[in-house]
């Protein structure tokens, strides 16, 4: 289902003057069990059809598991994952892929294929689209340059972080994802230095477009401080660390820092596998009574959380575009970051906040020390955030689908 009511579409758009039909692929996309997975992806696909008019349907698929029995945690939420649902007023399919733990990183790629391919060729026959739009570049990407090869629909990938700063130190991914760069139409980063890295992978510059993550102004908005403070029940100074809870995101060292404050308390927002051994860490540093973990935050709920904290501190080894940074600030918070990848690109005024070169718990606490001494005035920084609307963002995507299509025409 498309929303219409968006603004006119671009030059390209298909004989007939329907809109375009965008076939969105990952899996990386909220769904009803897991409603704050991907919501990155979801948040620019809303924007895109909310603005241009352009109407999409989402394939995203979901590791097929046999029981929702609680006590096969994670595994079991796979499982109970409806099969299609809408989100948004868009209509939104999970079909099921086989996945082999720990050792199928390698043929994860043809297993997504073969588990989704025979749904979209069901798609495409009855909602004839015009592009598929896949986001993550392994496996997803790959399996949608099986799938667009097959069906002879164009294909245009976007890499987000880890998929080209990570996976392809592994020799397989790495020639697969080359292989998929090849075959796409187009390629999009959400900032300069994955660009960078993609062309250092032999990906064709000319191919691809920097398009960064913009932030949803309205839903985060700066929120009674006052108020949020008191829903969750802290005083004094406040740090916010937001992210999955595994050793990328570098919680472990914010709650080491957290020994050179007497003052601080940090609520950490997220869940994952580390949980457990990040509790143990506070416990071991002695700070444990000063770090709250708050799990998984429904995204309507974040504004209350970003307004309560004085800052927002991501240790990430590793960062494509961090949707946090923008959250934060879009709330008026400012940053600490580490200094990695895409981080340059968003922090770039002290209105923002600030970055570190030293990933570690000590330069942390410099960086928080060096926040603490010259804060910026909290509308300042939201007025940062509103540089960084999801127009643009909208309007690149629309011009680079419209020529990708008004070229096969040409053709």
């Amino acid at each position: 289902m498309s929303h219409a009511s968006g603004g006119a579409l671009r030059a390209g758009q298909p004989a007939g003057g329907r809109p375009m039909r965008v076939l969105t692929y990952t899996t990386l996309f909220p769904n009803a069990v897991q409603p704050v997975k991907g919501i990155f992806v979801e948040n620019r696909l809303r924007h895109l059809v909310d603005e241009t008019g352009i109407e999409s349907r989402v394939v995203a698929p979901v590791p097929w598991f046999p029981s929702q029995a609680p006590m096969f945690g994670a595994w079991a939420k796979f499982a109970a994952v409806p099969g299609a649902e809408q989100r948004h007023g868009v209509e939104i399919l999970h079909p099921r892929y086989p996945v082999v733990p720990k050792v199928g990183m390698n043929i994860a790629p043809a297993l997504l294929y073969a588990g989704t391919v025979g749904l979209v060729r069901k798609i495409a026959k009855h909602w004839d689209f015009d592009l598929i739009d896949a986001h993550y570049f392994y496996p997803d990407g790959v399996a949608a340059a099986m799938i667009s090869r097959d069906l002879g629909k164009p294909l245009v990938i976007t890499a987000r972080g880890s998929d080209v700063n990570v996976l392809p130190e592994f020799a397989l991914p790495r020639a697969q994802i080359r292989w998929a760069a090849g075959r796409a139409a187009g390629l999009i980063t959400v900032c300069q230095a994955l660009k960078d890295r993609l062309i250092d992978l032999g990906a064709p510059a000319g191919k691809i477009s920097v398009l960064r993550n913009g932030v949803d102004l309205d839903a985060l908005r700066p929120m009674d401080r006052e108020e949020a403070r008191r829903r969750l029940g802290v005083e004094g100074r406040v740090l916010l660390s937001v992210g999955n809870l595994v050793e990328l995101k570098g919680h472990h060292l914010i709650i080491e820092s957290l020994k050179d404050f007497a003052d601080v308390t940090l609520l950490i927002a997220g869940g994952g596998p580390e949980r457990a051994a990040l509790e143990k860490h506070a416990e071991v540093c002695g700070v444990a009574g000063r770090v709250r973990f708050l799990g998984q935050i429904p995204h309507d709920q974040l504004a209350w959380i970003y307004s309560a904290a004085d800052a927002l501190v991501l240790a990430s080894s590793s960062e494509g575009w961090a949707n946090v940074l923008l959250e934060a600030m879009a709330c008026g918070t400012p940053v600490v970051a580490t200094n990695v990848s895409g981080t340059v690109e968003v922090v770039t005024s002290p209105d923002a906040g600030l970055l570190i070169d030293d990933r570690s718990a000590a330069g942390i606490t410099d960086g928080v020390r060096r926040l603490f001494s010259a804060l910026p005035d909290r509308s300042a920084t939201r007025r940062f955030a509103e540089l960084f609307s999801w127009d643009e963002t909208s309007r690149g995507q629309s011009d680079l689908f419209a020529s990708i299509l008004e070229g096969r025409a040409v053709r």
